[in-house]
Order: C-alpha cells, then sequence, then structure tokens
C-alpha cells in the first residue's frame, strides 16, 4: 500500500452505509435472520470493487438500529436519562465486515439525528438540546469499540443538520464529543441541500465531511469560494434516491466536476446516501458502474 495516499490509493471508493437487506434460509437464518443480509452486502460491495466498506446497516433504519438496547429509550420513546448500553451495537457486523475486508467504515448515527428521530416522553430532558449531549456521551463506547477493532474511518451520519430543524451549535458540540474520543479518522455525513448551512457546517471537528452531489448537484458550487482546511471530502456522486442505474460515462463526468474543484488528492467517491431503499440489483450496479468510473478517472491522472 502506498503510504503516500490517503488509503492507499488515488480516489478511494466507499459507501455511506446501508445496503438493501436481503433476507437468507436455513439454520443460521433461524438463529440469526439478519446475518445472511449482512453477509450478502459485504460480499456485493467486495465483488463491486470497493475499496472502504460497510458491514450494510441491515438491521433497521438509522433510527431502530441504534436505540434498542439503549437504556433511558424504548422503542421510539425517550423515557428516562439516556444512558450507554452494556455493549457495543454494531461491532458483531462490523467485525464480520472486517474479517473479509480490511478496510471497513464504522457508523454511527449522530447524536442530533438521533435526539431529533426520537419522542420526549419525559421530563428528564427540557428539549433536544440536552438530549442530543447525553446521547453522544452514550455513545462515546461505540466509537471507541469500533476503533479498537480497527476500522478505517468512523463516520457520524446527521441528516438532520440540513434541514434548518437541529441547532448547529449543540450539533457540533455533540459531534466534537464523539470526534475526539477516538484518534482514527472521523468523518461526518450530511446529505440533501447545503445552502443554508455551509458555512456552519464545515466547522465540524472532523477529518472528512461527506457530501451529496449528485442529487444536489448546488452544493459543488458553494465549494467554489470554501476551504476545507487541508480536510477530505466524501463526494456523493452517484444518486441514491432512484433505482435508475447511472452510466459509466455520466459517473465518470461527475468525478471529473468533483475533480476541477477539490482535486484528486482530497476525495473519497461514494454513493449520495446509503441506498437501504433501492434493489439489490440497482445498488450492486450503481456501486459497479461507479468503481469502473473512478478506475478510468484514475487511469486518466
Amino acid at each position: 500500500m502506498n503510504k503516500d495516499l490517503p488509503y492507499g490509493i488515488i480516489l478511494p471508493t466507499t459507501v455511506v452505509g446501508s445496503y438493501p437487506a436481503i433476507p437468507g434460509h436455513g439454520l443460521r437464518s433461524l438463529l440469526d435472520p439478519l446475518h445472511s443480509a449482512v453477509k450478502t452486502a459485504v460480499d456485493d460491495q467486495v465483488k463491486a470493487g470497493i475499496d472502504i466498506i460497510s458491514d450494510g446497516q441491515v438491521r433497521g433504519d438509522m433510527i431502530q438500529a441504534f436505540t434498542g438496547t439503549v437504556p433511558g429509550i424504548k422503542g421510539q420513546e425517550v423515557n428516562g436519562k439516556v444512558q450507554a448500553p452494556s455493549s457495543p451495537i454494531s461491532i458483531g457486523d462490523v467485525k464480520f465486515a472486517h474479517s473479509i475486508k480490511p478496510m471497513v467504515k464504522g457508523i454511527i448515527t449522530g447524536p442530533s439525528t438521533l435526539a431529533h428521530g426520537l419522542h420526549l416522553s419525559t421530563p428528564m430532558y427540557r428539549d433536544r438540546d440536552e438530549l442530543a449531549m447525553d446521547i453522544a456521551s452514550a455513545f462515546i463506547g461505540e466509537a471507541k469499540a469500533l476503533e479498537s477493532l480497527g476500522v478505517t474511518i468512523l463516520q457520524l451520519d446527521e441528516p438532520i443538520l440540513s434541514t434548518g430543524t437541529a441547532d448547529l451549535n449543540v450539533g457540533r458540540k455533540a459531534i466534537q464529543q464523539i470526534a475526539s474520543s477516538v484518534r482514527i479518522p472521523t468523518c461526518m455525513h450530511v446529505c440533501g441541500n447545503l445552502s443554508g448551512v455551509i458555512d456552519e457546517i464545515i466547522k465540524f471537528p472532523v477529518n472528512i465531511l461527506d457530501f451529496e452531489f449528485s442529487n444536489n448537484h448546488g452544493n459543488l458550487e458553494l465549494f467554489s469560494s470554501r476551504d476545507l482546511g487541508g480536510r477530505m471530502l466524501g463526494y456523493g456522486c452517484v444518486d441514491s434516491s432512484t433505482d435508475t442505474i447511472e452510466p459509466v460515462s455520466e459517473i465518470r463526468k461527475r468525478i471529473e466536476q468533483g475533480i476541477e474543484v477539490f482535486g484528486p488528492g482530497t476525495m473519497l467517491i461514494d454513493p449520495d446516501c446509503g441506498m437501504r431503499m433501492r434493489t439489490r440489483e440497482a445498488a450492486f450496479g450503481k456501486l459497479s458502474n461507479m468503481v469502473e468510473a473512478t478506475r478510468e478517472v484514475r487511469k486518466s491522472l
């Protein structure tokens, strides 16, 4: 591996996280109905040629996947003080992915997104800002467990931050609480249109900022006069909102447009967002074409 390049390769390919949950059959599926879905997600990413894979995040949506065993949360309700779970939540599936491929992205749903995705049913919290800070504290152990496992990147998913709903100052403090607890590179994914929040979002204390550019092409224009401060950028160049598989030529054009703004040494190549809602055929086709487009661009540099 070339240590002079980020992750040993120019324009490393990765995923935002989720993949279609494909049910399995047989005895193992009786014991763990979603193990087969994890294996399918990992195998498909490897087959597509992704450099930094995920575990597929197949065990529910981004809220329920991280709240099922957290004290203070029951279902969608916050019914007490939120505290750290007794054991890491995502470590089993990520460990499996890591056993298949060494470069794996560990992913945690961000504190602000979780706080705004739950119902407050307790006087313990005056507002969601207080809740977000306790959620951040509760997931420090998750972050450290993923670091100890050996993940390449720790990603914090905060789609709520582009909507104007969450307090960005509180969001920044919550992210800092988790990011400062680990030494590995941290990434924050924010999907949607960034025009109303970009100046605040780029202040967040992470090593990689991950945004969507294919379904929100206007986001690219926002960076023409802004400095990332030496950080890397997750460059969403595949539309995750449709099953239509973009041709390699179209994805390559998007990547080349990004290179004109950011330069190839700054970019990680990924889809706009997770692909949990896509068909398996669409998700695999999109990842495969993204990898091929990236390879073509690498050869042209």
